[in-house]
This record gives C-alpha cells, sequence and structure tokens, in this order.
C-alpha cells in the first residue's frame, strides 16, 4: 500500500502566504472603515432632508458670497500660525533659560493665554484696548489674539521639542569648535522642528475652525458670511450647514496633508540612520 506525502512548504512560501492574509485583513479593514463611513453620512443626509427643505435657489444664489470668505479664513489662520510660531519659539527659549527674568516673562505669557478664553482675549483687544487708545482693526486683531492663544500653547511644544534633541549632539558640535550659538541653531533648532511639526500641523487645523471666532469682531471669514446670508431670510440651517461641510473639507484636506509630510519625515530619517 504507497501513500502520498504532502511536499513541504518552504519558508518563501509561507512568507508569501502571510503577506497574501495580511493584505486580504488590510483589504477587508478597509471596505468596512468605508461602509461604516458611507452609513454615516446616508444617515446624517438623511436627517437633513428630512428635517428641513433645501432650497435650491437659495444656495446657488449665496454659496458663491459664503465660498468667498475661505480666502479670508486661509489668510488668517496661516498668519496667525507664523505669528504663533515665532512666539512659540521666544517662549521656548524664555521657558528654558535659566535667567530668572525671561523665564518669568515667558511662564508668565503662558500661564495668562492659556488660562483665558480664546472669545475673551479677541474681544479685549478689540473692544477694551481702545479704551486705552490702542485700536486694532478687525482683521488685525483676529490674527493677534490667535497668533499669542496659540503661540502660548506652542510654546510648551517648542520646548519639549528642544529639550528632546539628545544632549550628546550639542557635545559633539562643541567638540568641533561650535560656539552655542551656532550649535542652537544647526544643530538643535533643526532637529526640534522635525519633532514638533507634527504637533505645528495639528495646531494649524485646530485653528482653521477656531478662526471663526473672530467672526464676533465682524471679520468677513467663512462663518461670518454664512451667518450673514442666512440671518435676514431666517435660513440659517442651510448657510452654517455650507459652512460646516467647507470647514470640515479644509480640515481633511489639511490632515492628509500633514500626514504626508510626517511619512515623509520619517522616510527622511530612516534613510540617514542608514547612511
Amino acid at each position: 500500500m504507497s501513500s502520498t506525502l504532502a511536499a513541504p512548504i518552504t519558508d518563501d512560501q509561507l512568507g508569501i502566504s502571510i503577506l497574501h492574509a495580511e493584505d486580504r485583513r488590510r483589504t477587508s479593514w478597509r471596505w468596512r472603515f468605508l461602509a461604516t463611513w458611507l452609513v454615516i453620512i446616508a444617515g446624517l443626509v438623511a436627517f437633513v432632508l428630512g428635517t428641513i427643505k433645501l432650497d435650491a435657489e437659495f444656495i446657488n444664489k449665496w454659496i458663491p458670497f459664503i465660498l468667498t470668505g475661505v480666502p479670508v479664513t486661509l489668510f488668517v489662520s496661516g498668519t496667525a500660525i507664523v505669528l504663533a510660531i515665532v512666539l512659540a519659539i521666544l517662549g521656548a527659549l524664555g521657558r528654558i533659560s535659566s535667567h530668572p527674568i525671561p523665564n518669568a516673562i515667558a511662564s508668565f505669557y503662558v500661564s495668562f493665554f492659556r488660562g483665558t478664553p480664546l472669545l475673551l482675549q479677541i474681544l479685549f483687544i478689540y473692544l477694551a484696548l481702545p479704551q486705552a487708545g490702542i485700536v486694532i482693526p478687525e482683521l488685525p486683531t483676529g490674527i493677534l489674539a490667535l497668533g499669542l492663544n496659540y503661540g502660548a500653547y506652542m510654546t510648551e511644544i517648542f520646548r519639549a521639542g528642544i529639550q528632546a534633541v539628545p544632549h550628546g549632539q550639542t557635545e559633539a558640535a562643541q567638540s568641533l569648535g561650535m560656539s552655542s550659538r551656532t550649535t542652537f541653531v544647526r544643530i538643535v533648532v533643526p532637529q526640534a522642528f522635525k519633532i514638533v511639526t507634527p504637533a505645528i500641523g495639528n495646531d494649524f487645523v485646530a485653528m482653521l475652525k477656531d478662526s471663526s471666532l473672530v467672526s464676533a469682531i465682524a471679520v468677513q471669514e467663512l462663518l461670518w458670511r454664512a451667518q450673514a446670508a442666512g440671518r435676514p431670510t431666517l435660513q440659517s440651517m442651510q448657510t452654517l450647514l455650507i459652512a460646516a461641510l467647507v470647514y470640515w473639507l479644509m480640515t481633511i484636506l489639511f490632515s492628509v496633508l500633514q500626514s504626508r509630510l510626517e511619512r515623509r519625515m520619517a522616510t527622511g530619517d530612516r534613510v540617514t540612520s542608514r547612511r
């Protein structure tokens, strides 16, 4: 009586089988993820269509007016994040300083602007400072308030990023004859920026949404225009839904760009480490 034995599985075949199984698992997960999103979106659309009567003529008339606020929103957010980065760098240098005066100034700045609401800061700069003879127009007020507020939060992020750079990097640079200032600018700062870049991206996405608060002082950004279009005709539901959708799409877009930037930076770090 003869018997047949199954051929042994080689390591390469086993590896290929595992890879195929992993690919099937990832594909299944993605399809289920996408299906869940579609179900949620379909439910939201059904809710909107079932609760309000969409006026296509009204939407077509006012959507260009509302979308005109998008460049203002992007300008306010982009300018404010640059200001916040500058303030965060200065604040971080103060926080890590061994001198008591700059350390105290930076600590007070962080404590005050993190401890008071952003809307209060906007209103204070716009409404209260004129009583002291300091009058700032609406748009610069919004940029200044957002920059000051986010700069306080980002100060701690930058401080942590600077302190996360290994001390051996500084010692190695100084052993090569670099001054403390040159070491900080050429060695510490570039590495710290790589560490804090994801946090900067997250803060910019958050600032896109918080920039809507400047509508309280009549800056004609996205939310202000949505309210201006909806209030006179009692159609705020439709105009605010348009604004919400635009904010959501901008958030998704910049989140995707941030993820790609992080992956590229991670790939660059891996290539550098191999060299």
